[in-house]
């Protein structure tokens, strides 16, 4: 760390996101925590711009926005949604070393790379081998969520000889009585004291309120239009009637759906937005939760305590949601829908189930949910230590 009396550390921090917009709303929660912690943050932002998703304090760097194609992030298109040209991909990687000899950083943290945003090593590789070159060198740091997509062993063996050969840390934002890392990466014993469990990401505590209504909000929305149709679907069929709806189809819900979504709606009980700003508020005065299964949603349900059903996305091979939903609803927390049988029955189903583990009063798991403000903490510690 820099002595006292000069400018605080410098740290670079890296996310990118394809599709859904959860990695970035844990990113703004951890930059706050290292912006309340003195450091100098510069957030190098490489998908669209979400106006509902701020980094204050920070200073915010964007590249030339790139996302998925669609939901099997088989293909990366530029902001026109031409696939990524050589070009573009050039250019980026420019931009990022630029922005790395502009900001001089102390630190780097990676979001989620290299145990996932596999298709961004043409930039992040030369980012890499950059910080390795510089004197001292920067702490590298890869910023985790508590379940990481299972991949091949010659996968998993790459992501390690990545770890072992650049990074300081690896942040698994979690609890490792909950949701040990080896359960989706088997090669976490070879991490050794790399490995820091943090604790869950989470927002702050909301005030109570009194339950009254349902939430439905489909995360980012790109992939959340099945989720819509069948709250609406179950509305219709007499779930929980009479109460008022909201259902938040995230800002990444095509146009053309919302739209179609707007005209279904046969009751003025049901209200259809974009996102609301007050989220956790309402869930918190919500009688039922129905969402999709992302860490973020899940942390969200957490400190709100709403009886919830989880209808986790299973979509291109995806196995992160459905494990974090089954954790949750083995200590019976949640009730679980399967997106594959997705109707209004089942989803009626999970709900009644839902609301009667609520009237039990079933605790949530007890779970560290600071890992914000111990990550910010840990970083502080690396870098009062010795520089590689």
């Amino acid at each position: 760390m820099k002595p006292s009396g000069t400018t605080p550390p410098r740290v670079l921090f890296y996310v990118q996101h394809l599709l859904g917009v959860g990695h970035l709303r844990r990113a703004a929660l951890l930059c706050e925590a290292l912006v309340k912690a003195g450091l100098d943050v510069h957030m190098v932002l490489g998908g669209e711009a979400v106006p509902s998703i701020s980094f204050s304090g920070a200073s915010s760097h964007y590249l030339s926005a790139i996302r998925v194609e669609n939901a099997d992030f088989a293909t990366l298109v530029d902001s026109t949604g031409s696939p990524l040209s050589d070009a573009t991909r050039n250019a980026r990687r420019d931009q990022l070393l630029a922005l790395a000899a502009q900001i001089r950083p102390d630190a780097i943290i990676t979001e989620l790379y290299p145990f996932g945003r596999r298709q961004m090593r043409f930039e992040l590789r030369p980012l890499l081998d950059w910080a390795q070159q510089q004197r001292p060198r920067p702490q590298l740091i890869c910023s985790l969520r508590d379940i990481v997509q299972q991949r091949s062993p010659a996968r998993e063996e790459e992501t390690l000889q990545l770890i072992n050969r650049y990074y300081s840390r690896v942040w698994a934002h979690g609890d490792p009585h909950f949701a040990p890392l080896d359960a989706s990466y088997g090669l976490t014993p070879k991490l050794g004291p790399r490995l820091h469990y943090t604790g869950y990401i989470a927002p702050a505590i909301p005030t109570s309120r009194p339950r009254c209504g349902v939430v439905v909000s489909a995360g980012g929305g790109a992939v959340g239009l099945r989720l819509l149709q069948a709250a609406i679907a179950a509305h219709r069929a007499g779930l929980l009637p009479n109460r008022p709806w909201t259902l938040i189809t995230g800002p990444n819900l095509p146009q053309a759906d919302f739209d179609r979504l707007q005209a279904s709606l046969h009751s003025p009980d049901l209200q259809l937005v974009r996102f609301c700003s007050d989220f956790i508020s309402r869930l918190t005065g919500a009688e039922l939760s129905i969402s999709q299964a992302g860490y973020n949603t899940v942390m969200d349900l957490l400190v709100s305590q709403v009886p919830a059903v989880l209808v986790p996305y299973i979509g291109s091979g995806e196995t992160e949601q459905t494990s974090r939903a089954r954790q949750l609803a083995d200590v019976g927390r949640v009730s679980i829908a399967d997106e594959a049988e997705l109707c209004a029955e089942s989803l009626s189903q999970a709900a009644q189930l839902a609301l009667k583990t609520g009237q039990q009063d079933v605790a949530s798991p007890e779970l560290r949910l600071d890992g914000a403000r111990e990550a910010a903490a840990d970083l502080l510690r690396l870098l009062k230590g010795p520089q590689p």
